[in-house]
């Protein structure tokens, strides 16, 4: 049920032009600050993981593991994606106060 309020306000978020996807795509956004808040697949390779995490961790942005890889590109009406950097301060405010409630 939380799952599906996360996936529905990435919809949005999608929609509105304020999610990025792809792995080297979200790296980049993480690196130059633009990146609120990022999404990782729980199902993503251990390297792509690993580096994602590094990263955040390292610029101080807020990351969390849900779903697998076709959740979050059904989500963002796209095919599968393993990683999705938020950009808007806002999206990433409420998803992150969803994501916390577990």
């Amino acid at each position: 049920m939380m799952n599906q309020a996360v996936f529905n306000l990435l919809g949005i978020a999608a929609r509105a032009r304020k999610v990025i996807s792809g792995e080297e795509l979200v790296v980049k956004e993480v690196r130059n600050g633009n990146a609120k808040l990022v999404l990782l697949a729980n199902d993503a390779s251990k390297n792509s993981g690993k580096k994602i995490q590094d990263k955040c961790t390292y610029y101080n942005v807020e990351y969390h593991v849900i779903g697998d890889r076709y959740d979050l590109g059904h989500a963002t009406g796209k095919e599968a994606r393993v990683a999705l950097a938020i950009t808007d301060k806002g999206f990433a405010s409420k998803l992150s106060s969803l994501l916390n409630e577990k």
